[in-house]
């Protein structure tokens, strides 16, 4: 029987285990030490391939005959234990008790039935420490209830380590904390949305979108309290894109601007894009609440929209007519003249069953959409793209002004410019992929160039 101690290690390494907690598990070196009690008896099978081998003559108790080593255990903890074992061809089948336990009194122990053949078998057995901190514990081979021959080799102890939980792509996942023998990974979106049509810029108020000028978000997924979720930055495609990480007790998210809140009571539309991973939890719901903060002092009355149904594994581009939402507070109050808050609420039958909601193109709009002549005009021209150093950016038109962000929305450069062409030094951006939002003509005009 060849060894296959360092394998087996290998195996444990990439699935989650910690080092070994026996000594001298496959008994090469010829001795029993440190393995203790009356079944200690190391042989060698032929060419140094040692094992443990122990002949019981008479049954009694499985504790008669004992194979014991000291180990250090935690409470609480989970350790798998894996070994052979293999009997003689004359007694063909029997069982032995193994497991984990105290080496004292009052001998508290963790154990599994196992049954040898004549043919060696790998056995693996875990167990969650719950009978409290010894002295010591020890790793336990009773062998005493039934006659013939027991042969034991490889025999290992090792911490279970819970990868599909530690925020790292690690084991057998395919995905962080997921996949392989993890929780199989929800789909995350691999296109972008589709980007809004040109508007008028005096026709559109945008939270978050690529092509119009945004207001100032004071906060995405602010800290409401224990019930609130989190709205991170996730980039698809290169394009900005935000993510409500709703983790097991997480319900709603808030998008904050209270500082610049709008008086929508002459737009007639709110544009939103999202996307939903897998298959819904049971009972999903989805609501979009406007938070109205009438005279600048906190909720003075809230109206709220309930998309349905809710769609999965793809975009789904929401133009709600805001005439549609209803009223979210009480007394029933429709205002929408001071816009501080969007409030995203993902309620489902259990919520501590995760789900992630992705957004873009997030704006007030009054349902108008320019011409193609003037899209045409209010276009602008990069070049060379891509480049290392120098951008030129040009338009038929006259641009007031122009920002670029990079792939996480942190806005890069703002410049005034006053006039149709400019040449900008980029030399000092990191390579990636920007997105450049002119002002031209009064009209929002977003192009993309790749910073090599």
């Amino acid at each position: 029987m060849k060894k296959i101690t360092f394998f087996l290690s290998l195996i444990f390494c990439s699935l989650g285990f910690s080092q070994n907690l026996v000594t001298n598990g496959d008994f090469q070196t010829g001795t029993a030490a440190p393995w203790y009690n009356n079944a200690a008896n190391v042989v060698d099978l032929g060419g140094s391939n040692f094992v443990n081998q122990a002949n019981v003559l008479a049954a009694g108790n499985p504790y008669d005959v004992n194979l014991s080593q000291n180990i250090n255990l935690t409470s609480g903890l989970t350790y798998e234990l894996t070994f052979t074992a293999f009997t003689d061809a004359t007694t063909a089948t029997r069982n032995i008790i193994v497991g984990l336990g105290q080496n004292n009194a009052p001998w508290a122990a963790l154990t599994s039935t196992t049954s040898l053949t004549a043919t060696p078998q790998t056995f693996s057995y875990q167990y969650t420490i719950n009978y409290g901190d010894a002295v010591a514990d020890r790793v336990i081979f009773d062998l005493g209830a039934a006659t013939g021959f027991v042969f034991i080799d490889n025999v290992s102890v090792v911490q279970v380590v819970n990868t599909c939980t530690n925020g790292i792509q690690d084991g057998t996942e395919t995905g962080i904390d997921c996949g392989g023998s993890c929780a199989a990974c929800i789909p995350t979106p691999t296109v972008a949305a589709t980007p809004p049509p040109a508007r008028p810029t005096a026709d559109v108020v945008s939270v978050y979108s690529d092509a119009y000028s945004n207001l100032t978000v004071s906060q995405w997924g602010p800290d409401w309290g224990p019930a609130s979720a989190r709205i991170n930055d996730f980039p698809v495609q290169s394009n900005p894109t935000k993510v409500i990480d709703f983790a097991a007790g997480k319900v709603f998210a808030g998008i904050d601007f209270a500082s610049v809140l709008f008086d929508a009571t002459t737009f007639t539309t709110l544009h939103v894009d999202y996307w939903i991973g897998g298959t819904l939890p049971v009972g999903q719901v989805m609501s979009i609440k406007l938070s109205n903060h009438n005279g600048g002092m906190g909720e003075t009355s809230a109206i709220e929209f309930l998309p349905s149904p809710l769609l999965t594994n793809q975009w789904v581009s929401l133009d709600i007519p805001l005439s549609s939402f209803v009223a979210a507070s009480a007394p029933a109050n429709l205002s929408r003249n001071a816009i501080a808050q969007i409030v995203i609420t993902a309620a489902r039958a259990d919520n501590n069953v995760p789900i992630k909601i992705y957004l873009d193109n997030i704006y007030f709009h009054k349902n108008t959409v320019l011409s193609s002549n003037s899209f045409d005009v209010s276009k602008t021209k990069l070049y060379p793209n891509p480049t290392s150093n120098l951008l030129n950016i040009e338009s038929v038109g006259t641009i007031q002004n122009l920002v670029i962000y990079n792939v996480l929305g942190q806005e890069v450069i703002n410049k005034e410019v006053n006039g149709d062409s400019i040449t900008l030094d980029v030399s000092g951006l990191n390579a990636g992929i920007y997105v450049v939002k002119a002002m031209v003509d009064g009209n929002v005009s977003s192009t993309k160039f790749i910073k090599e």
